[in-house]
């Protein structure tokens, strides 16, 4: 798949996150709001953030598709993953807002039983989530989009939230109506841990870190090419959904340059076409 049919595809699993978020966080809001269910409130409200978050990513899948310039010559692809990190801002601002407020309602007392009602919709909310989780995730992996990867990581989240706060507000009806701002905490915290992990992978990423697992695949490819006698050293980084590899390898020291060069392009169709690589750069030492 070519990375412009790629890019356009994440593009259409982040807008159907869009468009998914904006209905269910009406939904959540108003029935919430009717209902008055704290619980469905912030789970209403966490979608209401996520449409920002994946507003972001789509900003950053496009301008991502940008070719490379004077001034970016890897391209910029890294806008991608910097999309994950504002949306991981985002999620954790809300999700410490949800935790304070709900914190601050239950020491005060102020619980009351929601509607039963409201535990339908974030059913019906969270069967939503998971569906549209399972397509993003398909869509990411074909696309290798990592900024599209956070969205179905989100989307994911946000079906466990709702699953969550279907049970605190059942319980609340049968009850115990302290259990729904206990439930609108677990979600301001469930948010939070979200927007850590995407976090963490986009700032891992941005600094240059890689999977070593994936590092030692290649060199198990490299390693199997007609004429490599020994791979030295080699190093991977990600910008976007490209990868790019660099390494050394030894080959016989009386081999003509033009073997040596064969050599070199042999190794890079083998990455690029089993590993799917970006771009690959190989340095050549004398094997002694």
């Amino acid at each position: 798949m070519e990375a412009l049919e790629k890019g356009k595809q994440a593009e259409y699993g982040a807008w159907l996150s869009i468009g998914v978020y904006i209905g269910l966080s009406l939904l959540k809001l108003g029935i919430g709001f009717w209902g008055d269910s704290k619980a469905l409130m912030a789970d209403g409200l966490n979608n209401t953030t996520d449409i920002i978050a994946s507003l972001a990513v789509l900003i950053g899948l496009k301008i991502s598709k940008k070719p490379a310039d004077t001034d970016h010559r890897y391209g910029h692809s890294r806008a991608e993953t910097v999309a994950s990190m504002v949306a991981s801002f985002i999620m954790v601002a809300v999700g410490l807002e949800v935790l304070t407020n709900s914190v601050l309602k239950l020491i005060r007392g102020d619980v009351q039983s929601p509607s039963l009602l409201a535990a339908v919709a974030a059913a019906i909310a969270a069967f939503i989530m998971y569906a549209v989780y399972r397509y993003n995730l398909r869509l990411a992996e074909q696309t290798n989009s990592h900024a599209l990867k956070a969205v179905a990581a989100d989307n994911k989240s946000d079906a466990w939230v709702s699953l969550g706060t279907v049970v605190g507000i059942v319980m609340s009806v049968l009850g115990l109506a302290w259990l729904d701002n206990v439930t609108a905490i677990l979600v301001g915290g469930m948010i939070c841990k979200t927007g850590w992990d995407i976090f963490r992978e986009a700032t891992h990423m941005l600094t240059d870190g890689f999977d070593e697992e994936e590092l030692r695949k290649y060199k198990v490819t490299i390693a199997a090419v007609d004429g490599v006698e020994k791979v030295l050293d080699i190093k991977g980084r990600s910008h976007g959904n490209q990868i790019f590899v660099d390494l050394t390898i030894a080959v016989r020291s009386e081999l003509s340059v033009s073997d040596s060069h064969d050599i070199t392009e042999n190794v890079e169709n083998e990455l690029i076409d089993k590993h799917q690589v970006h771009h690959v750069h190989v340095h050549i030492e004398p094997y002694a």
